[in-house]
């Protein structure tokens, strides 16, 4: 998965590992030795993931992961895939807010 991002996996990527936002990032994390999330900010205990079309089939089981990383102490942020490919900056305010809640 790494080394064939998605488009916008690659764009947001870009943002984040900058690290212009305080916080260092990694890219397709494994948590707990079962989830692998987008991205995640280990220090903020942040998972941002990019949700394209496919997560529209899977809103039940997708709910469901987020809820056993929450009770693992994570913050989850969904980004659309339309969002972050048309509006990277906006993902980015996005997330800097995410950042600070």
């Amino acid at each position: 998965m790494r080394v064939c991002p998605t488009d916008t996996e690659e764009k947001l990527w870009r943002v984040l590992s900058c690290r212009g936002l305080g916080v260092e990032f990694r890219r397709q994390a494994v948590i707990a030795d079962r989830f692998i999330v987008d991205f995640l900010a280990p220090a903020a205990r942040l998972i941002v993931e990019i949700d394209g079309g496919y997560h529209k089939v899977r809103k039940v089981a997708d709910a469901r992961r987020d809820r056993k990383l929450a009770r693992l102490g994570y913050r989850i942020l969904r980004l659309p895939a339309t969002v972050v490919g048309g509006d990277p900056v906006g993902a980015r305010a996005r997330i800097v807010i995410a950042l600070k809640g």
